[in-house]
């Protein structure tokens, strides 16, 4: 079953106040020191923090304990927010390199090169006219050819010393011609001799009010940007608009890329609709519509979205019979009575690379290895919980899997002070501008009016941030390249 409940007092949400993941008497206590703990708790909601009778606050109930099986008396330690990011992309490391494939220009937006993009010919390949004018040869004044030169014409016929030809931009350059003069900068006598126009003001160029013209002025010879066989990008440079028009103009019809991974999103949870409004205790699905195009942003093909409520078997069937490269699950990640996703991974003999995460929102997500060239990220059933865990363990996967290189981190200083979670990493949604983050309210883990208006996600350590600190910022994908981009 998805949570999808806040875990603050309702009053928090209406006001539009900060809203954690853990409740203030759950804090208190672990300072206070143990005390019972109501039976059934922490169940799926995201509020299944460490609790009093947990002796290191990063020890938390292991799955066992809630489903009756083996672990019932175990714990396990949940892994800090920094290593469980280095965990995945080292899973994505240990697998066997991506075999490229050639894609269609049109197609390859996005991707990643899987070979250096060398030239296949000079450009120009041609010595062409870099403006509108008049090819001379030799010093003027010059006699005008009727004919001109238009770009996308066969080589023109040479001229002589004292000729001229009318030239476009773009247009194939005749053989001894000098240089390449100016529409503005040329005027025709009454005898249609061509001469250099007269300047208005004298300077080193201009020899007695009259325009000099150096040798090969305003001509691009053949090979000024590259010969062939000159590398233009390295192997691993991201495809761009300008990659795609770079690679035309060198000669390229297909590049050779690193695919892009295939994932699987299984929504879990009984009580989500697909439409119209929440009513009788069912709520709308966020995470269908919200996960497939922010996994595309990642650099993922997202080859199917099923929802399966709270079934046990189905659930089994699915991640079985997935030939994705990552299977994706919102929900059933903590210990209740519905959260099938560690006991299936149990029953398959999934390896657990992590299970939990010191993060807030969205501590109980986790990352497994399904098969040997197959993983499972486990994301939280609250919406920001979710986007936290996508983050967290998804984007590091599937950026290392596309090839893609790590972004550079950056820091920005805080508009406003944060309040921080005792011993946890926080992720709270900011706003950049007039570089700062300014922290944004609605930020619960069952909120998505944050993360709407957001650009980025700061990091914040445990015990919050003071205004005008410096944190760390995870940029949200969008926001750096613009949808258009993101999306292709």
């Amino acid at each position: 079953m998805t949570a999808a409940r806040s875990t603050r007092d309702s009053q928090d949400s209406r006001d539009g106040q900060d809203t954690d993941d853990f409740d203030v008497e759950e804090a208190l206590a672990l300072v206070k020191g143990p005390s019972p703990r109501p039976s059934g708790e922490p169940g799926r909601a995201e509020r299944a923090v460490p609790g009093p009778q947990a002796a290191d606050p990063a020890a938390v109930p292991s799955p066992g304990a809630q489903d009756g099986g083996e672990g019932k008396h175990t714990r396990h330690r949940a892994t800090p927010w920094p290593e469980a990011r280095a965990v995945a992309e080292r899973a994505a490391r240990s697998l066997a390199r991506r075999t490229p494939v050639p894609v269609p220009l049109e197609a390859s937006l996005g991707l990643v090169l899987a070979a250096p993009l060398t030239a296949l010919t000079d450009l120009p390949s041609f010595d062409t006219s870099a403006m509108d004018g008049w090819a001379v040869a030799g010093p003027g004044p010059w006699e005008v050819r009727e004919d001109g030169v238009l770009a996308g014409h066969a080589e023109p016929e040479r001229l002589s010393d004292g000729e001229a030809v009318r030239i476009a931009t773009g247009a194939r350059v005749p053989r001894d011609a000098t240089a390449v003069l100016r529409s503005e900068h040329g005027r025709l006598d009454d005898k249609g001799r061509l001469h250099a126009g007269v300047a208005q003001e004298p300077s080193p160029a201009r020899s007695r009010g009259v325009l000099a013209l150096a040798h090969g002025q305003d001509i691009r010879p053949r090979g000024q940007e590259c010969r062939s066989g000159d590398q233009l990008l390295p192997l691993g440079a991201l495809v761009t608009p300008a990659v795609l028009g770079l690679a035309a103009a060198a000669g390229y019809d297909t590049l050779a890329v690193v695919p892009r991974p295939r994932v699987e999103v299984l929504v879990l949870g009984d009580e989500l609709l697909t439409e119209g409004l929440p009513r009788e205790g069912l709520i709308r699905d966020a995470l269908g519509p919200m996960l497939p195009p922010w996994l595309r942003a990642l650099g993922a093909e997202v080859v199917a979205v099923r929802r399966l409520g709270d079934d046990a078997k189905a659930l089994h069937k699915a991640i079985t019979g997935s030939r994705a490269d990552l299977i994706v699950t919102t929900g059933g990640t903590a210990g209740g009575p519905v959260d099938h996703v560690h006991p299936t991974l149990r029953r398959i003999g999934a390896e657990l690379l992590v299970d939990g995460v010191k993060v807030r929102p969205g501590h109980p997500m986790l990352l497994a290895r399904t098969q040997e060239n197959q993983h499972l990220v486990g994301l939280p059933g609250n919406p920001l919980a979710a986007v936290s865990g996508l983050l967290t363990l998804a984007e590091p996967l599937l950026r290392t899997l596309a090839g893609r290189a790590a972004p550079e981190p950056y820091t920005l200083p805080l508009g406003d002070a944060v309040q921080g979670h005792p011993y946890d990493t926080r992720l709270i949604p900011v706003s950049l501008r007039g570089e700062r983050a300014t922290p944004l309210h609605y930020n619960g883990p069952a909120m998505l009016r944050g993360i709407a208006a957001a650009d980025a996600l700061a990091v914040v350590p445990p015990g919050g941030a003071r205004a005008g600190q410096e944190l760390d910022l995870v940029d949200l994908p969008w926001a750096v390249t613009g949808i258009d981009a993101c999306f292709a």
